[in-house]
Order: C-alpha cells, then structure tokens, then sequence
C-alpha cells in the first residue's frame, strides 16, 4: 500500500486520482492548492510514497510547491498540468520532480507511472544502503547476513535471494511469475509450489516479523516495510 499525497484545486481531479488509488488499495491525502501541501509535508515529513502535484493552483503554484517542499521532503513528484510546452517540462525536472503528465490524462496510465516511480525510488534507496533494518529484522545485503532481534538466522541460498529480493522491492506487490523469474531465474518452469514453500520456510525463520511477508491472494507477495 501506498500513501500519495494530491495537490489539485480541482475537486473532481484530485476525486478521481484517490478513486483509482484507493481501489489499488492505496491511501491518499489530498491538498486544495501548494501552500497545503507545502504545510502537510513540513508538519508530516517523508511520510508519503509520491507526490501528485497540479502546476496551476490559486495561492502557492505547483513548482514553487515543489521547490518549498524540497527543502525538507525528499518524497518522489509525479507533475500534473494542462500545460504541456517543453519549457514547463524542463522546469519541473530542473527542480527534481520525477514524471510529468499532461491534463487530461488517463487514471491508469497515471497509476502506472505512480507505480513505476515507487517502485524506482525504492531500488535507488536499497542500493544506496547496504543494510536494511525494521523493527527488530536487519539484512546485511553485502554481508548476506541476516538477524531477527540480534540473532542471526541460518538461511539457504534461494532464502537469501527471495528475501532480499522481496525486501529491494518493498511496498510493491510482486506476482509469483516475478519471483519465480527473478529468484529463480527465467527459464524456471518448475513446479510454482516451490515459491509457496520457500516462503512457509522463510517466514519461519523470520518468526515474529513474518507477518511483513503479506499474501496477494491470487497475485503473489508483499514484504511490507
């Protein structure tokens, strides 16, 4: 699940984005104009997944928004206007944001693209730490190393390799078919119950925390962080 934050002066914008959002199962927080959203972000902090922004707005515009919340908030920016010149564009990718969509615009097209940051900003936020840590579980990337409440768990290879896969890739629901390619590699054509009990094994070993690796029924798993 994520949590978006959208900045819109059009009520029936920002009423169909939360729609669409809410029906993939993600939370939304809405903001009539920039000044708002300036205040929530200040107030809340890197609280949300991604930002939807419109650019014109009544008291504070989406790129001064976006330029205040910078200063405090380093929370993904998907850009939403009816103005679609270049310079616009170029602007708001000088000033950091991470996509830019064009009014009128097609909610799925949009949640993908919400989608597809996320999932983006994740993998550079995993990359650049090499160890990751929630409550009492750490994983040690480089060491392959991992502890439940300062004991270290003895896993197998492809328990290591499903775990840090799920974990690179938190938050986001991964389908049996990207487990099984990605873990296992592409030319698996195995029995998928492997995946289902690599999982019974692994959440074993994670004991308390294994409530984090969530079932998708008829999708696959989540490790929620």
């Amino acid at each position: 699940m994520y949590h978006i934050l959208v900045v819109d002066d059009e009520e029936m914008i920002r009423a169909l984005i939360r729609k669409y959002a809410e029906f993939e199962g993600h939370k939304v927080t809405e903001a009539q104009d920039g000044m708002e959203a300036v205040q929530i972000c200040r107030q809340q902090g890197n609280v949300f997944d991604i930002i939807i922004m419109d650019v014109m707005m009544p008291e504070l515009d989406g790129f001064s928004a976006v330029r205040e919340i910078r200063k405090t908030c380093s929370t993904p920016v998907l850009m939403l206007s009816a103005r679609g010149e270049e310079y616009d564009k170029i602007h708001g990718f000088e000033l950091g944001i991470d996509d830019y969509v064009v009014k009128p615009f097609s909610p799925k097209e949009l949640m993908l693209r919400v989608h597809a940051i996320i999932k983006r900003s994740a993998s550079h936020e995993t990359a650049s730490k090499d160890i990751f840590s929630v409550e009492g579980l750490t994983v040690d990337f480089t060491g392959r190393i991992v502890t439940v409440d300062g004991e270290k768990v003895d896993l197998s290879p492809k328990e290591y390799d499903l775990l840090f896969y799920m974990v690179k890739n938190k938050n986001i629901a991964l389908t049996r078919e990207m487990l099984l390619s990605n873990v296992w590699g592409y030319d698996f054509y195995g029995d998928d119950r492997t995946l289902d009990t690599h999982i019974k094994l692994l959440r074993k070993s994670l004991g308390p925390y294994s409530k984090r690796i969530v079932t998708l029924r008829g999708v696959g798993y989540r490790f929620e962080a």
